[in-house]
């Protein structure tokens, strides 16, 4: 049975929801689902601090990438010992977790047999997708990929196919960074309509875009919800106040109609694997709640 390293999140998700855990021999720093994978080395590690506002963060991670660095480490002695056959790791942002190009670096100077390096990068649902048939396939397992695919589209068919039939389409604000302001892109636009919404800010299959303060309150959307990028919802409302604290906010719609709601950005919207079904599931209940309740309320969003 082969040997397997995850590098970032979704793919340990990935990997375990194709029954693969067992061999699963180390992660990421950030790879905490399901929860027993914890015990696993971490093999990466961030090189700046954390801790801080999300404008301090994202100082911080603006400096090492302007500077062409990578944003994380590997334990490239430890990756070693542990000697994978196949490590999953990412291309699509530098940002988010170790690059391929980090573990190339890592595994440039073993000797004898390299271990299969296979490098995810999701820009849209549909990648998403081919993502999880291109690990199974690695690991030689390619009914179980195709049928892990067809389950969660069928989930995700399911929900769009019911919201079609809702009496009006709420037009959605969705937020990926509080400050600067960034809107959500990639796959998050089209969950959004999936959802049975009409999404006002990013273009699916493309790069999250930041956007300004006066962006949001020109559209006036009817919903707003914050899902910060690796943050959970107790770690995003600490940064609010850079909203909330304006004086336009609380004229916005969906401020006085009480619609704007937070989502756990980290365990959901923001890890294109298998939950990608609950975070479709989470904007559902939260564009619709006359149609849909999947129990999400309090674990994956809160209103504020």
């Amino acid at each position: 049975m082969p040997r397997i390293v995850t590098l970032l999140p979704s793919a340990t998700e990935i990997v375990c929801a194709l029954g693969f855990e067992d061999q699963l021999v180390g992660r990421s720093h950030e790879c905490d689902f399901p929860r027993s994978v914890v015990r696993l080395p971490a093999l990466t590690e961030a090189k700046f601090n954390p801790e801080g506002t999300s404008a301090e963060i994202d100082e911080r991670v603006k400096k090492i990438v302007g500077g062409a660095l990578s944003v994380y480490r590997v334990d490239a002695a430890t990756l070693r010992e542990l000697r994978p056959d196949v490590i999953v790791t990412q291309s699509q942002c530098e940002v988010c977790a170790v690059s391929e190009r980090e573990v190339e670096a890592a595994v440039a100077q073993w000797l004898g047999a390299r271990p299969k390096i296979v490098s995810l990068a999701p820009y849209g649902l549909d990648e998403i997708f081919t993502d999880m048939q291109r690990v199974a396939d690695a690991l030689d397992a390619r009914a179980r990929g195709m049928e892990l695919v067809e389950r969660i589209r069928t989930r995700l068919t399911r929900i769009a196919d019911q919201a079609a039939g809702a009496s009006e389409r709420p037009r959605v604000a969705m937020i990926e960074w509080i400050d600067p302001l960034m809107a959500a892109g990639n796959w998050m636009p089209t969950l959004v309509e999936m959802a049975g919404g009409l999404n006002l800010f990013g273009v699916a299959g493309r790069h999250s875009p930041w956007m300004k303060f006066d962006e949001l309150a020109a559209k006036d959307p009817d919903v707003i919800l914050i899902s910060p990028c690796g943050f959970s919802m107790d770690r995003a409302a600490q940064d609010l106040p850079a909203l909330t604290n304006r004086a336009d906010w609380d004229g916005l719609k969906a401020v006085r109609a009480r619609r704007v709601f937070m989502a756990d950005g980290n365990q959901y919207f923001n890890r294109p694997g298998p939950r990608i079904a609950e975070s479709l599931e989470i904007l559902a209940e939260i564009a619709h709640p006359e149609l849909f309740s999947f129990g999400h309320e309090g674990s994956g969003w809160r209103r504020l």
